[in-house]
């Protein structure tokens, strides 16, 4: 398929090589590619269905000539998953993720490598550079291996060792870099430029931003699925992308996605684009909130998440700020705990596993719907770009395992058997009892508090049979619904007070009724909290919580 490079700043065409870096007419290193929209927008749509599920279905958008098949690794065409416990949580029931760390090697930089590869081995080009914080240098370590390409992967050394070793394994030469990812693509650049080696240069490495397209173009795909197709278009989209950054080279390709599906009428708008990033290295962030057209550099980063520590992002902050300010989206930071956190949150509840930098994307979106930007209705698509390395104890928090010695011989089996069983919880978990008649909010409820903690979490269907479950348990705090069939929880509440035994059991109501001045002076000095449903993800609730089992 023909396609020609533009460049973005003085607009001249020129054909496509890979060691071509710069426009030959202004030496701009800011191209992209463009196709026969027109063309494509109308015959390619047809030809999906009989194409394997993987990257390459999109060949005609993407600046490989003839992709070399036996090249690929099963790159793309990772899942959409509904994320329901997290939208129930959060009262925005549409949320998705893009689960990216089902690709070749765990991230969606297999995007990135397996198209800048495979362009790669067209051009005959048999060795090359590339700086990475780990991933990108892993995705490219298998594809080069794979094309018989030698690579030269220059890391930072907070890298953890794990993902140095990995990408050593595949064959590459890593180059271990003290200083800052900023200095180590400095080093890279110079040692690429004395021996006249391609480099990828990430957000302006054309094959790198085509190959994040993708992404876009499957999520319109799989959501047309999900939900059907738009009002006047045959794909649909969301209508918030997310997605955390270091550079931002993966929004500036995904949106370019978008931007080509709405020129060839496939899609009839563009999503929001939420970027987030590590406080301690929010250069992005802080400039768009400050209304700055260039970037302020970080030049010491601040953060544990070394995959997010890009303290210099040059121009892709201004193309960034130009899709966030033009799609009413909105760049947004959080803390390392805050990403920490959602890691737990996004394991304990969805079953998925992520590395901090993709759970950062997480933590950026329960900001987001807490400060109201993203709103109930809409529907969201979250890209979890990479799966978790082995677990740091640092993140885990104390008491994770507890170790088993099982008995002596002389004992016999059975005494053997309940002796080492003691062990595993040698102590009395604190004990919360959710009395809640809607099956869904109690699930809700569980769920928040087992990915928060380790509790006895005992249930009530209603008034009647939690009052019942209360007495005879006596725990040590009760989460209480207001309005339930045949005993309501004033009715449950008076009743605990009546006795002495129950008397001083803290009590959080839950509800999602909006109470009279009478119902609150009913309530008031007899509960602990009072809770509006939904409000759940709010650190109030854990905070409460927390302090009455203490």
């Amino acid at each position: 398929m023909s396609f020609i490079i533009k460049c973005l700043d003085c607009g001249h065409n020129a054909p496509y090589y890979p060691t071509s870096t710069t426009c030959p007419k202004c030496n701009s290193q800011w191209r992209e590619a463009e196709y026969d929209y027109e063309l494509i927008g109308k015959t390619l749509p047809e030809k999906l269905p009989s194409r394997t599920a993987d990257l390459w279905r999109y060949r005609e958008l993407l600046p490989v000539r003839n992709p070399n098949i036996s090249l690929s690794l099963g790159e793309g065409s990772t899942p959409l998953i509904r994320a329901v416990n997290l939208g129930m949580m959060l009262g925005c029931p549409n949320i998705y993720i893009k689960d990216e760390r089902q690709g070749p090697t765990s991230s969606f930089k297999d995007r990135q490598a397996a198209v800048t590869i495979a362009a790669l081995k067209e051009a005959g080009i048999t060795e090359m550079v590339a700086a990475s914080t780990g991933n990108v240098a892993i995705s490219y370590s298998a594809y080069a291996s794979r094309a018989g390409v030698k690579l030269w992967a220059f890391v930072t050394s907070l890298v953890p060792s794990v993902k140095m070793r990995e990408i050593a394994l595949y064959g590459s030469q890593v180059i271990k870099i003290t200083g800052s990812y900023d200095q180590c693509k400095q080093v890279a650049s110079e040692f690429a430029r004395q021996r006249k080696l391609y480099q990828d240069m990430g957000a302006r490495t054309i094959t790198s931003i085509e190959a994040m397209k993708t992404i876009a173009f499957e999520i319109a795909e799989q959501l047309t699925a999900a939900q059907g197709p738009g009002e006047n278009t045959p794909w649909r989209t969301p209508d918030w992308y997310v997605q955390a950054i270091s550079g931002g080279m993966g929004p500036l390709g995904v949106h370019k996605g978008f931007r080509e599906m709405k020129q060839m009428g496939w899609i009839d708008r563009i999503p929001a684009f939420a970027p987030i990033q590590a406080e301690g290295c929010a250069p992005m962030v802080t400039s768009w909130k400050k209304g700055l057209e260039k970037a302020e550099t970080v030049t010491s980063p601040k953060t544990r998440i070394e995959t997010l520590a890009t303290g210099d992002p040059g121009r892709s902050y201004e193309f960034l700020r130009e899709i966030v300010n033009g799609t009413n989206g909105a760049f947004e930071s959080v803390s390392d705990e805050d990403a920490f956190r959602a890691m737990h949150v996004l394991a304990k509840m969805e079953g998925i596993s992520a590395e901090p930098a993709a759970a950062a994307a997480f933590a950026g979106l329960f900001k987001l719907i807490r400060a109201g930007v993203i709103k109930p209705s809409d529907t969201v698509v979250v890209n979890c770009t990479g799966h978790t390395m082995p677990a740091e104890s640092s993140i885990l928090g104390e008491n994770w395992s507890r170790d088993v010695k099982f008995p002596s011989m002389e004992e016999t089996p059975q005494e053997g058997l309940l002796s080492a069983l003691n062990q595993v919880a040698p102590e009395r978990f604190p004990k919360i009892v959710i009395v809640e008649d809607t099956t869904e909010a109690r699930r809700l409820i569980r769920r928040i508090l087992q990915s928060q903690g380790n509790f006895t979490i005992l249930e009530a269907a209603n008034g009647r049979e939690g009052l019942e479950l209360i007495q005879r348990e006596l725990p040590d705090l009760v989460v209480l619904d207001l309005m339930m069939p045949e005993m309501d929880g004033f009715t449950v509440i008076e009743a605990l007070r009546a006795k002495q035994e129950t008397a001083t059991i803290p009590v959080i109501v839950a509800t999602a009724k909006e109470l009279t001045p009478d119902e609150k002076s009913r309530l008031s000095g007899h509960i602990q909290a009072l809770m509006q449903k939904g409000d759940f993800l709010n650190d109030e609730f854990l905070e409460e919580v927390n302090s009455f089992i203490k």
